[in-house]
């Protein structure tokens, strides 16, 4: 039975007392019907500790940005567990989830997912906005994003909109928007996949500097071996299942 927004309350809270940040559990994702059914992750064990940073490698269709939305909460797996902080987050309906993310995870999707009629800045801006609705914290929020733009390099790109910007730029405001609201737990798909050598090598500077921050967490997804080589373990997921590398 899913949790409603009701309990979310006690949930945040135990959310930010534990002390493992994620932990999956039996975890397995299916999709179609026999005879036809395909399966992606079997009975997938994972336990990432509060402040660790973990690399998931593995060749492309093995089922590693699925594993990491089912972390994130953007998707359900067809049965197991996943816990945030020791918080039933798969328990969850998918309000309680939304409101779980926008208070402690970032996530940097390979396919940007930047709002079209938004500029970078206010692209930046609106998961904090969300959180915050006061003119205080608008104001701060404002402040944050532009910040954040100038450490990407984008300080001279507030104001346009994504279909002005590059491939390369559009994932860097991709990348601010995550950082920006400072998340417990950030994830990353492929962050650096559509970046040259000098942009990518300063954007992995900061995805460290970031999980070196107390109590923050890094989970990505990468076929880029000196990025999976920063991190403290780097795991490889194959027919559905993760091991040590």
């Amino acid at each position: 039975m899913l949790l409603s927004e009701q309990n979310f309350q006690t949930i945040d809270q135990d959310i930010t007392t534990r002390s493992h940040a994620i932990l999956a559990t039996n975890l397995c994702k299916s999709v179609g019907e026999a005879p036809n059914k395909i399966d992606i992750l079997t009975n997938l064990q994972l336990q990432v500790a509060l402040g660790e940073s973990v690399a998931i490698v593995g060749s492309s269709g093995s089922g590693k940005s699925t594993l990491l939305g089912l972390l994130a909460g953007l998707d359900n797996p067809t049965s197991g567990s996943v816990t945030v902080q020791g918080a039933a987050f798969s328990d969850l309906d998918e309000d309680a989830r939304a409101a779980v993310r926008g208070k402690h995870m970032g996530f940097v999707f390979q396919s940007f997912q930047l709002l079209p009629t938004m500029t970078a800045l206010e692209n930046v801006m609106l998961p904090m906005q969300l959180a915050n609705q006061n003119k205080a914290s608008q104001k701060n929020a404002k402040e944050i994003a532009m910040e954040t733009l100038a450490k990407v390099g984008l300080s001279t790109r507030l104001n346009h909109y994504p279909k002005q910007l590059s491939g390369g730029e559009q994932q860097r405001v991709a990348i601010a928007r995550a950082f920006a609201p400072q998340p417990a737990i950030l994830f990353a798909d492929e962050p650096t996949g559509n970046l040259d050598l000098a942009t990518g090598e300063r954007i992995i500077d900061l995805l460290f500097s970031l999980n070196q921050a107390a109590g923050k967490t890094l989970i990505l997804v990468t076929h880029d071996v000196k990025l999976a080589q920063r991190c403290q373990r780097t795991l490889t997921l194959n027919n559905g299942q993760l091991s040590e590398t």
